[in-house]
This record gives structure tokens, C-alpha cells and sequence, in this order.
């Protein structure tokens, strides 16, 4: 490690942070990161990066913090709480949100953290646990152009694709637009494999020749086999995805712009987590076009 590189705060170490934090420290910055739950801080220790037990702690030398954490009152938390940063990070400090929350609270804690001599980009991510872990995430990047490009080398270590996509809030905005698209790609993907295994077809052939034509897209390519097998462990949450999707509801509505499939797939979504599978990944949208058709795995 350089002495150039900034100190950074890693707060959030879930599917997707621990290993952002973890990737991190393999690019050669000094990481120190905080986590609720201690056995997760210890998993990014015993990857070379130091373990924090408040936010306070994490942020107090950082020049760098980054946050991922679930929903927009968890950000104002960590934000603005006794322990949070803008009352522990030093002067001159940049706090990069890579959550997925609110535009208008994104845009609302920027002008508290500028209040404060921080810093501030909204960064949400996209790309699941496995862009986590391959460091292949797209971000995109909300905030003055300046300080965007300070941290672009930090985000470019997590990420593949990084675009500044506007001023405070824009991130967030961009990022509802992702979580619109992939709902309803997840869905049309679910309401085709059952459709196939109800014609018997062979469908590892035919999710073969759908992902090499106008059909293709990153939810065949990564979940349709895992989707087949029935195998839903959380790269992102059904809760998480439900949480989106009332975000782009209420955007929608307010910028008055229609979205009657993107309501739709809200209330599917909304409808499988009910039936108790909000902790099961996003993908199990399959299991509820299969209850509806009548259908089960065994058929």
C-alpha cells in the first residue's frame, strides 16, 4: 500500500459489502470496517483489514467511508445517529452511500453531510452477490463531478462499470430504474421456464438458445439455472427487492410517469413475500408463477 491511498471506512459488511470491503483490501487500501454483527467485521479481519466496534470508531481517521446498508432509515441511522458519521468523521471526509435508498433522503443527508464539512456521492450498485465478489459491479454515481472523480479509483477497485450519472440523488434515481428493469426481466424469465417445463422441453437447450438471441439478458445467463434447480439462496432478497420496489412507486408517482408492468411486478413481488419467501432471492418469483399455474417442482 501507498501512503497516497485514503484511509477508508467500510460500514455494512452483508452480502454485497463484505466482499466490496474485501476486494478493497486486496487493491491495497487500509480498510477498517464496522458491521452490527461482530462475526462478519472478523471475516473481513482474517482478510487483511481492520475491524472497528462502533461507526464512530470506523469513520474517526477515514478519508473514505462507504455504507451499505438496507433502507433509507438505516442510512439516516448511520448518518446522523450519535454514533454516525456526521458527528465522528473528520473535516474534508467523503462519504460515498452505496445503499440503495430514497432519491429525496439521498439528496437530504448530502446537504446535512456538506452542513458538516463532509462530502457526499450516492453510489448504489448493481450486479448481486457474484459482481460483489468479482469486483464486476456497475455504480452509479450521484454528486458533484469533483468529488466523484476523487473516489473513482476507490470505486473503480469494487466496480467495472462507474458512471456519474448526475448531482445528489441521481444514483438513487438511476438505480430504482435498474431495480424496475430487473423485477420485471426476473419475472417474464420465471413465467417462461414454467411455461417450458409445462411443454416438457429441454430447458438448459433452450435457455441456451434464448440467452444467444434478442431474448438474452443477465437473468437468464446467471439465474435461469439456478432457477430450474430451485435454488434460491439470497444473492439479493426478496425483502430487498419489495423495498425497491415501493421506492420506484413512489418516484413514478411522484414524477407522474406511468408504470403499469413495474406496478404489477411490485404487487407479485409483494405477494411472494407474504407468502413467507422474503428472505429467499429474487429469483423466486418462479416459485409464485408456478402456485398460480397450479403447478409444483415435481409437476
Amino acid at each position: 500500500m501507498t501512503d497516497s491511498k485514503p484511509r477508508i471506512a467500510f460500514i455494512g459488511l452483508g452480502i454485497m459489502g463484505g466482499p466490496m470491503a474485501a476486494n478493497l483490501v486486496k487493491a491495497g487500501y487500509a480498510v477498517t470496517g464496522y458491521n452490527r454483527s461482530r462475526a462478519k467485521v472478523d471475516t473481513l479481519v482474517e482478510a487483511g483489514g481492520a475491524g472497528a466496534d462502533s461507526i464512530a470508531e470506523a469513520v474517526a481517521d477515514a478519508d473514505v467511508i462507504i455504507t451499505i446498508v438496507p433502507d433509507s432509515p438505516d442510512v439516516e441511522a448511520v448518518a446522523d445517529g450519535e454514533d454516525g458519521i456526521f458527528a465522528h468523521a473528520k473535516s474534508g471526509a467523503v462519504w460515498v452511500d452505496c445503499s440503495s435508498i430514497r432519491p429525496d433522503v439521498s439528496v437530504a443527508l448530502a446537504k446535512q453531510a456538506a452542513e458538516k464539512g463532509i462530502r457526499a456521492v450516492d453510489a448504489p450498485v448493481s450486479g448481486g452477490e457474484a459482481g460483489a465478489i468479482e469486483a464486476t459491479l456497475s455504480i452509479m454515481v450521484g454528486g458533484d463531478a469533483d468529488v466523484v472523480e476523487s473516489v473513482r479509483p476507490v470505486l473503480e477497485a469494487v466496480g467495472k462499470t462507474v458512471v456519474h450519472v448526475g448531482p445528489s440523488g441521481s444514483g438513487q434515481t438511476v438505480k430504482a430504474a435498474n431495480q424496475l428493469i430487473v423485477a420485471g426481466t426476473i419475472e417474464l424469465v420465471a413465467e417462461a421456464l414454467v411455461f417450458l417445463e409445462a411443454y416438457g422441453v429441454d430447458t438448459a437447450a433452450a435457455i441456451e438458445v434464448l440467452a444467444g438471441g434478442l431474448a438474452g439478458n443477465r437473468i437468464l445467463d446467471r439465474k435461469a439455472t439456478s432457477m430450474v434447480a430451485r435454488e434460491f439462496t439470497p444473492g439479493f432478497r426478496v425483502d430487498l427487492h419489495h423495498k425497491d420496489m415501493g421506492i420506484i412507486l413512489a418516484a413514478a408517482r411522484e414524477a407522474g410517469v406511468a408504470i403499469p408492468l413495474g406496478a404489477h411486478t411490485a404487487q407479485l413481488m409483494q405477494s411472494l413475500r407474504q407468502l413467507g419467501h422474503g428472505d429467499l432471492d429474487h429469483s423466486a418469483l418462479l416459485l409464485l408463477v408456478e402456485q398460480l399455474s397450479g403447478r409444483s417442482p415435481s409437476h
